[in-house]
């Protein structure tokens, strides 16, 4: 059994204190926020302590931390988990900057301990299904493929919108793009460089909901970004991320090959389909974790990997090779230059049921 802390009680934080239970060898032991009222309000729903963050961290029944605060203070936070000596996961993305991202991990592997990041939907049925067909050569050998994010913007339903809008941390590429630049990965490999474009037609964005409902949120980064991603394995994707778009009609996710293609589904979900080019669809609901929302997953295995001394599927090393790739794609959009992207973590090996 991993006891399990949580630092962060915002939005997020609801379908992981939901998801525990699913999980039978975690034990969630304490919450802490910088508002004591969040944090009291999610020990109170879940029968467990709401702590300040330093007596979080002393607790010695506490193996991993789950860091859910906010981009800006990932590695902050993560660098005083880790310096605590317990195993550290996090919320995506791994920091707000690859440098942040690389101290931090040298931290853990200084301090013999864990970094796992979400996002783990990579590990759900739907993405787990389209890479077993990829594997079994359902489409040939990856040629290419799309990859799309385009909504009208946070504000329209996160009563706190304002970090989706900063700098750092903010825009729909740091946002979103993990979900999609991380399945990708595990079923293309790593990236090798990038080129992009980017724009910010918006100086300011007006909140929806909630109690600031009309009040004005700066805008410091640009929100529509269109890039290229090129692998090393030669595959060549389109990258299309937006708080700028109404309604469009691409899929998510699409992979091109010498013998067909494939449409993926959400890669911020766990269920969904897998289509394929003559007419064959495969079912997440068919495959482990592929009914519903199983946020926490990666979470839950990197304790078994932990326990069972191998290595986890969700760890630092793909979070800080995602990272450098959107980094990369905004230096790319500032400079009109081609990024080269230096990391090269290997594909994460398929999930199985039983979580080894």
């Amino acid at each position: 059994m991993s006891g399990i802390g949580i630092i962060g009680c915002g939005v997020i934080s609801g379908i992981y204190l939901e998801n525990m239970a699913r999980f039978p060898d975690l034990e969630l032991r304490a919450v802490a926020d910088l508002r004591p009222e969040a944090a009291e309000k999610a020990a109170a729903a879940h029968g467990v302590e709401a702590l300040s963050v330093d007596a979080l961290l002393a607790r010695e029944d506490i193996d991993i931390v789950l860091n859910l605060t906010i981009p800006a203070a990932h590695a902050e936070v993560g660098r005083r988990v880790l310096e605590a000596g317990r195993h550290l996961y996090l919320e995506k993305p791994l920091a707000a900057s690859v440098a942040e991202a690389r101290e931090m991990l040298d931290l853990a592997e200084a301090r013999g301990l864990r970094v796992g990041c979400a996002p783990d939907t990579f590990l759900g049925g739907g993405h787990q299904a389209a890479r077993a067909a990829l594997d079994e050569g359902a489409v040939g050998r990856p040629l290419g493929g799309s990859a799309t994010m385009m909504v009208a913007g946070h504000e329209r339903w996160h009563p706190n919108p304002d970090f989706y809008y900063s700098d750092p941390g903010g825009g729909p590429l740091m946002d979103m793009g993990p979900y999609y630049v991380t399945a990708l990965v595990q079923l293309l490999g790593p990236v090798a460089e990038v080129a992009a474009l980017s724009s910010r037609p918006r100086d300011a964005r007006q909140i929806a909901t909630g109690d600031r409902a009309g009040e004005s949120v700066p805008v410091e980064v640009d929100t529509h970004i269109l890039g290229i991603l090129r692998f090393e394995s030669g595959a060549l994707v389109q990258l299309g991320m937006s708080f700028d778009v109404a309604g469009h009609w691409h899929a998510p996710l699409e992979i091109y090959g010498t013998e067909g293609s494939m449409k993926l589904p959400d890669p911020n979900r766990f269920d969904g389909q897998v289509e394929l080019t003559g007419d064959r669809v495969l079912q997440a609901a068919d495959r482990p974790h592929g009914d519903g929302n199983w946020r926490g997953l990666g979470l839950a295995e990197m304790a078994a990997a932990i326990r069972e001394g191998r290595p986890h599927r969700a760890d630092g090393a793909l979070a800080l090779h995602v990272l450098e790739v959107i980094e990369g794609v905004h230096g790319a959009a500032a400079t009109r230059m081609t990024v080269g992207i230096d990391s090269r973590p290997p594909r994460p090996e398929p999930m199985r049921e039983d979580l080894t």
